[in-house]
This record gives structure tokens, sequence and C-alpha cells, in this order.
């Protein structure tokens, strides 16, 4: 590749997350880096850039549509990573993946949806392989708070312990946040396809399902007990368990099984103790279950898009500033030892802290983890970019790592 004419370009500049990444870099961009906002509407383009005020008065625009291959081969020439916001992913992101795996473009995004990672990688690793293509899914808070926090956790345990944890719990102790149109449409078209797709259908039951030929059995699948006893607390699941968990395991396999050949992760979300407790559990298992079978099914799926949020409604600015997520993570070596830690957030999960979550893995792997370091191919935050993308994240996108003492 020649030298790209700009260090990084957001694709989707104008969609909900887009405008507020675009706002995030315009004051946190790194020094002598330099980019541009793209997408398919040259006026939506000229309006964000106005509102980006006096520092965007050089920021360039270009043009491409999510459908026209031409126009994003084009873009990613031009390109040295390309943070993609286009969702659902499913429906919209997979010319551009083809185009920076072709032309061998660094590559991340926010995408949560497995069915169709797994069929990213199927199709085109070996491209991004052969031209140096580093792609990078699931950058915003799923999953990059799992990833990362597990990764951090083993790295304590190796100094507490000289091993790693064989077993990690990660468990939501406090969140706030509200969900976007675009989240929900995203996790609509998951059930969506599982309801016509056996395949995807078991694929969903598989924590280990975006594993390179990594031979994991049924028998090491941990079951989110419905009680926590090292924390006092009744569990529920957790939304974003189900992308979460097959992130950490790939990160494993990827990391030559760093954490274990034997290695198990799984999530779940506190919900306090005694009756209520419970009750609350027993309330967001109903709901989950509820919401994907609703999803799944034409009828209701037409009745639920009446009354959620559409894509291109979010959080306002002033619920994304007072959103924050507390995450645990419990440790456990093959020895029976423990470890507890635990990863903080300011703002919505979904949209604040997202926004500079990606952000910063974009700017980390544009300056910090060089081409001539990776091979091309589907990498994960933490088999990546663990160390370099954690010193980012706390110094300037909100987040705190730290053993529980």
């Amino acid at each position: 590749m020649n030298q790209p004419k700009y260090d990084l370009v957001i694709f989707g500049a104008t969609s909900f997350v887009g405008q507020i990444l675009s706002n995030y870099l315009i004051d946190n961009i790194d020094a002598d880096t330099t980019w541009a906002i793209a997408g398919r509407s040259e006026k939506k383009l000229q309006e964000l850039k106005k509102s980006l005020g006096a520092k965007a008065k050089q920021l360039p625009i270009l043009i491409a549509d999510s459908a026209d291959e031409s126009a994003l081969n084009n873009m990613c020439q031009q390109a040295g990573v390309i943070i993609s916001t286009v969702g659902p992913y499913a429906l919209y992101g997979e010319t551009l993946v083809k185009a920076c795996a072709e032309t061998g473009t660094d590559y991340c995004d926010l995408a949560g949806e497995t069915q169709w990672l797994q069929l990213m990688i199927e199709r085109y690793e070996a491209t991004a392989k052969e031209n140096g293509a580093r792609i990078v899914s699931c950058c915003g808070f799923d999953s990059i708070p799992s990833d990362l926090g597990t990764y951090f956790l083993q790295q304590q345990s190796q100094i507490a312990f000289g091993c790693s944890s064989q077993k990690v719990q990660m468990r939501v102790k406090g969140i706030k946040g509200a969900a976007s149109g675009g989240t929900i449409a995203s996790m609509m078209n998951i059930f969506k396809e599982a309801g016509n797709d056996e395949k995807i259908r078991r694929d969903l039951q598989n924590p280990y399902s975006l594993c390179p030929n990594a031979g994991f059995t049924e028998r090491q699948v941990n079951t989110v007990s419905e009680y926590n006893e090292r924390l006092k607390s009744w569990v529920a699941p957790f939304v974003m368990a189900a992308v979460n968990t097959r992130v950490v395991h790939r990160s494993n396999a990827l990391l030559n099984k760093q954490y274990g050949e034997n290695f198990t992760y799984d999530e779940g979300m506190l919900t306090g103790n005694g009756i209520k407790g419970r009750l609350t559990s027993g309330a967001f298992k109903g709901a989950l279950a509820a919401f994907a079978v609703g999803s799944a099914l034409s009828p209701t799926r037409w009745a639920l898009e009446k009354v959620l949020p559409k894509a291109g409604e979010g959080p306002s600015p002033t619920e994304q500033e007072n959103g924050y997520y507390d995450l645990r993570f419990l440790g456990t070596t093959s020895n029976g030892d423990e470890l507890q830690v635990k990863v903080t957030g300011d703002k919505d999960p979904g949209y604040g802290s997202t926004a500079k979550m990606l952000s910063q893995a974009a700017l980390c792997m544009a300056n910090d983890v060089k081409k001539t370091a990776n091979s091309g191919g589907f990498w994960t935050p933490a088999s990546l970019m663990a160390k370099p993308l954690t010193e980012r994240l706390i110094a300037k996108a909100g987040l705190t790592f730290e053993v529980v003492k």
C-alpha cells in the first residue's frame, strides 16, 4: 500500500454514534493525525462539519455508500484506518469489510452481531491476512471492557499467583444508560436471522463459536449460577453476554490460549441480595426471553418496532453524560486462588463511553500498533492492542482498571 492520505476515516459519520465520535475526536485527536468524515449524504456531512465548529474548517469529506463497492474501495485507498458505524452490520457492513480486506486497510467497528462476525471471518480472513488488513470488531461497550478487563485480570493473576485464572466471571455491579434505535435494530435482526436459520441458532448457544479451530468442548461451558456467593447477590442474564463471551474466548485462542487450555468465562448482572434480588433476577430472565421470542416472530417483531426507539434515535446528551458502569471480574485459578478486579467507565456505556473507546481503539491501531508488528486478519481488542489500548482508555476515555482488595 502507498502511504494513505488520511490516518483515520469515520464512515457513517452522520449516524447517531458517528456524530458523537466526531464531536469527541475534534477535541481529542492525536497530534499530527489526519482524519476525514465519510458517508453517503454530502448535505448531512456538511451539516455535521459545520456543527463541529472552527476546528473542523479544513476537515475533509468523502462520499461513499455502504452498497457502492467502487466508492468504498476508493475511500479505503485513502485511509490508514476506517471506523465503521453503519449498522446493523449484517445488513449494511459486509461490502466495506470486503473492501478493507482487499485493499489492506485497517478497520474497526462496534458490531456486536456474532453471526455476522463469524460469516465475515469465514469469507474474508484469508484475504485480510494476504493483504495485511487488521480487522477488529466489537470496539465499543461490547466488548472492550469485558475483553480488556479479562486480560487485565489475567496479568494480575500472573503477578499474584504465578498462573492464569482458569475460571473468570464478569458481573455487572452497576450500570446506567439508555439503548438507541441502532442497537435495538441490531439485536432484533440477530433474533430474526436465528429464527430462520438453524445453524445460527446453534452458534448462538456456543460461547466458542468465534474461536479459530480451538477444539473446545461443551464440558468447558460455564452455566451462570443464579446466586453469587462471593458478591452475595442474585444474578440475572446480561444482555451483552452473548457477544462478550465469544470475544473473550476468541482472544484466548488468538493469544495461544494464554488464559489456559480449560479457560471458561461467563457474564451476569447482579440484582441484589434477598427476595427482592431474586425476584428482579427472574424478571430480567423473563423479559430477555420475551424480547428474543418477540423479535424472531414477524407479528410481534412488527409490534416491537412500532414502540421501541428507531434507528437514529438514542440517549440525550444529558443521559450520555450521567451514565456509568461498574464491572467486577472474579478470577479463580486451578489451585483455588481467587482474585477480583473492577473496570469502571464514565458516561452512558453504549454511546458516550463507546464513542471514546472506539475512537481510542482506532487511534491505537493508527499510531501505536504498527503493521510491521502484527499480521493481517480478524483480531480482537485484547489480542491486537491490549496494553497500549488500556493505557489510552485510562488516560483519555474515562475508564479505570484496578484490583479490588
